[in-house]
């Protein structure tokens, strides 16, 4: 029999976590506007995704955000940005009071941790190898660590570059399927 103990941080997280998900899942189902359906499913992700943290599963959690929440979401809202299905809404009216500022702080927050981040971190000195003298390193556990390495190190620029490439795609494949046909003449 293995013994395990709980600690409060754990079931903190947990909770959150499990908030996440089904705060998420309901405004999934119950968004009448499809664009509000996508967002939510996102916020399902993140919730799935802290979860996969809690159990130690980082590389889960990482695929979870980038592919799923990611990519999968994007083409959600490349279709419905595609089919027209979305409403044309008056942008002078705020249908969420508060939502302004908040978008702003967490943009704020954003910038702030990812500026602290790269003060406080050497990953982005663009190191030119992965791998130093001697054999690659053994077991499992350090796997997720190499592949952040080389990731945010040596394929750092080609990996900034094919994000910025499947943006502008997605941007342009947008603006080409929203352009205003003209009217088909009939004889």
């Amino acid at each position: 029999m293995i013994a395990s103990t709980i600690a409060a941080p754990d079931i903190a997280v947990f909770i959150i976590a499990t908030a996440c998900i089904l705060v998420g899942a309901l405004g999934v189902v119950l968004a009448a506007n499809p664009v509000h359906s996508a967002i939510s499913l996102i916020l399902t992700f993140v919730g799935i995704a802290i979860a996969f943290v809690e159990l130690d599963a980082h590389f889960l959690a990482a695929i979870e955000i980038i592919v799923y929440a990611g990519a999968i979401v994007v083409l959600f809202l490349f279709v419905i940005m595609f089919l027209g299905v979305d409403r044309h809404e008056d942008v002078t009216v705020e249908p969420l009071v508060g939502q302004r500022p908040l978008a702003i702080a967490g943009v704020v927050v954003t910038v702030g941790g990812l500026i602290t981040m790269l003060a406080h971190s050497h990953w982005v000195t663009g190191a030119s190898s992965l791998v130093t003298a001697g054999s690659p390193p053994a077991g499992g556990a350090n796997n997720v660590k190499s592949l952040g390495t080389a990731v945010f190190t040596t394929y750092l620029y080609a990996f900034e570059v094919t994000s910025a490439l499947l943006i502008i795609a997605v941007v342009g494949a947008v603006l080409l399927a929203r352009r205003d046909r003209a009217p088909e003449k009939t004889s």
